[in-house]
């Protein structure tokens, strides 16, 4: 028959490898029958396994050949004798092959076992079983026995693509080879002879996407260039996925889903799409960690060398994780399309996403972000952070102490607010109460690092202001230079100086939050308990407007106030002076309850005796008098009413 009547066959058949010398990407396994058929030391039992399209039944074949060829030398059968011409045409006697995924039962087993011990024309019997792994329990059991002691013409080679499945007892009755995928070279290689030898002229360029589709498997790659030809060309479907991982890169999910959108428009399957940009981003990941690992063309390879650079090891990694778990999904959902989607999504977004991997990725990209940051123009160093100013010396004894250890006499008690004025509710005046002298005791060391706050006026010294009044924080008729006219407003301490003029205050959020972050946790247990009943109300222009329930705790604050801007100034570098006001909606019911210290704060021992000042200032510090007269309930009742006697 003339070429030109032959019958078409795949390129994958046509270009079936016929010897040893052919077989591609596996030496260790040629290598090792070549010297068993050359040295006559030829086992009983093969058991060849690996990836579909390694060359596990051709080598098979070749192995046969080799075994009943008359004209073999050093282990390669000739290919020209009856015998070899034989078994590649398939009609040899020599040579059984059995599918065992359609012959897997007992029976088909007891009927090779039946045949194995007759003879054959040549001098070998071969037993070629596919797909091994698809026996039953039965069948392999029945094929054990004949395994292990076949007779002494009988060859067993059995291939899988799982031998985990294979029996333990029949792996042990074996010698194991196993086949690997072929790399990239040795893949491009065969394609660019067969390519040459059938006359294909398939371009450059589609080799190297064959090469990349065939996946290290020679049979499919085969198929693929098969396809290709018959094309006429190929439709690089690489520009889809690299749009794709661009919005990745730029954490853009609109352009995401307008990537995946336009590649199922054109009849992707989501399924194969997934597959693709697990592959891009694995071979972006390999470019970081082993760049010679990665066969692409050098253009695409930069590209993915800056993309890899973009999205930095952790993205690509979970990247490769969240799609691999989307393809797993993608088998059981009604449309896979939208469980591709949702996963693209999670990984242009990872502020929506609070899997650790994808916190683990925000964290890897702020300290990338930060490694590279710009050094300051000029080369210069960048400014460090101002330092709060000095504590300011202690201020002399005020006139009257003697200066004396044992001297320390405790502040006079600030006088309570009549009942007819601000805070009071009707109630008639009563003078406050003198507390007994406390015991004196040696002055406290001054904390390092703490401002300290000027000594209280000695008992027995005349106080020459009056009582503040009452000042409303954000009250709309107060002017605006009444903050240094009012009394209420208390002006900054001597050791603490104006921010200057180009130095901006913190806003009154920072504040607030450094507040409860930190700062009142980080006070004094006498700072803490007096303000911490107050809030951070407003930042006017030079000072940060401190908002108090009353007048008392505005005094009482008054004293701890210095501990509290230099902690303020140690936190923000920044001075921070406060103006303490009083709470307007808080200003007319009376003063509130203390805030208690923190869990395991025991407070400062000088403020043991301030607690009972924190009482209401509405009441009396004795209970009223019983009532035992339905007049004086009348009159409790409507106050202002008189007794009348007729």
């Amino acid at each position: 028959m003339a070429d030109d009547e032959v019958p078409f066959r795949s390129l994958y058949r046509r270009f079936r490898p016929q010897r040893f010398a052919e077989v591609r990407g596996q030496d260790h396994v040629v290598l090792a029958l070549t010297n068993a058929v050359r040295d006559d030391r030829v086992g009983h039992a093969y058991l060849f396994s690996g990836p579909r399209g390694t060359g596990k039944t051709s080598t098979a074949r070749i192995l046969a050949k080799a075994l009943n060829c008359g004209q073999g030398k050093d282990g390669e059968p000739c290919g020209v004798c009856p015998s070899c011409v034989a078994v590649e045409q398939g009609t040899s006697l020599d040579v059984h092959e059995l599918d065992a995924a359609s012959n897997n039962g007992v029976e088909a087993m007891r009927d090779l076992v039946s045949r194995a011990a007759l003879g054959t024309p040549g001098r070998h019997k071969i037993y070629i079983v596919d797909e091994v792994h698809m026996l039953s329990t039965a069948a392999s059991n029945a094929l054990l026995k004949t395994l292990e002691e076949p007779p002494a013409h009988v060859i067993f080679v059995l291939a899988t693509t799982d031998p985990q499945k294979v029996l333990p007892t029949i792996r042990s009755r074996t010698q194991h080879f196993e086949f690997r995928l072929l790399t990239g070279d040795v893949l491009s290689g065969l394609l660019a002879d067969v390519n040459e030898a059938a006359g294909l002229h398939v371009a450059p360029e589609a080799i190297d996407l064959v090469v990349r589709r065939g996946k290290g498997s020679a049979r499919d790659a085969l198929s693929v260039l098969d396809q290709v030809a018959a094309a006429g060309g190929v439709d690089d479907e690489s520009p889809v996925t690299d749009d794709a991982v661009e919005g990745l890169c730029e954490r853009d999910a609109g352009r995401v889903l307008v990537a995946v959108a336009g590649a199922c428009g054109a009849g992707r399957d989501p399924r194969r799409l997934a597959a693709d940009l697990v592959d891009h981003l694995r071979n972006a990941f390999l470019l970081t960690q082993a760049p010679n690992l990665v066969a692409v063309p050098d253009e695409e390879r930069d590209r993915l060398a800056e993309q890899a650079h973009r999205m930095g090891p952790a993205a690509l990694v979970r990247g490769i994780e969240t799609l691999g778990r989307a393809q797993i999904d993608m088998r059981d959902a009604l449309d896979p399309r939208i469980v591709l989607e949702a996963a693209l999504v999670r990984l242009a977004r990872p502020d929506a996403d609070t899997s650790p991997a994808a916190i683990l990725e925000r964290l890897e990209r702020l300290e990338r972000a930060a490694s590279v940051a710009p050094p300051p123009a000029g080369g210069e160093r960048a400014p460090a952070a101002p330092q709060p100013p000095p504590p300011p010396p202690p201020p002399p004894p005020p006139a009257g102490a003697t200066g004396e250890p044992g001297d320390n006499r405790p502040p006079p008690r600030l006088p309570r607010p009549e009942p007819g004025g601000p805070g009071g509710v009707g109630r008639p005046a009563t003078p406050a109460a003198t507390p007994p002298p406390s015991p004196s005791r040696p002055a406290a060391p001054p904390l390092p690092g703490r401002r300290q706050a000027p000594p209280p006026p000695q008992r027995g010294e005349a106080t020459s202001a009056a009582p503040p009044p009452l000042e409303h924080a954000g009250d709309p008729g107060a002017s605006p230079a009444a903050p240094a006219a009012s009394p209420a407003t208390s002006p900054s301490p001597a050791g603490m100086d104006h921010p200057p003029p180009g130095a901006a205050l913190p806003t009154r959020d920072a504040l607030t939050k450094a507040w409860g972050d930190s700062l009142l946790s980080s006070l004094s247990g006498k700072a803490k308990a007096r303000f911490g009943a107050g809030r951070f109300s407003a930042v006017e222009p030079g000072a940060a407007v401190f908002a108090l329930p009353n007048t008392h705790y505005l005094g009482r604050c008054e004293e701890v106030r210095p501990e509290v801007e230099t902690a303020l100034a140690s936190f923000f570098g920044v001075a921070v002076p406060l103006r303490l006001v009083v709470e307007a909606a808080d200003a007319d019911a009376g003063a509130l309850s203390p805030a208690a210290p923190a869990d395991g704060d025991q407070g400062d021992p000088d403020d043991a005796g301030d607690l009972q000042d924190f009482r209401d200032q509405g009441t009396s510090d004795r209970p009223p008098p019983a009532i035992t007269s339905p007049e004086e309930r009348v009159k409790r009742a409507f106050p202002g009413a008189e007794e009348v006697s007729t």
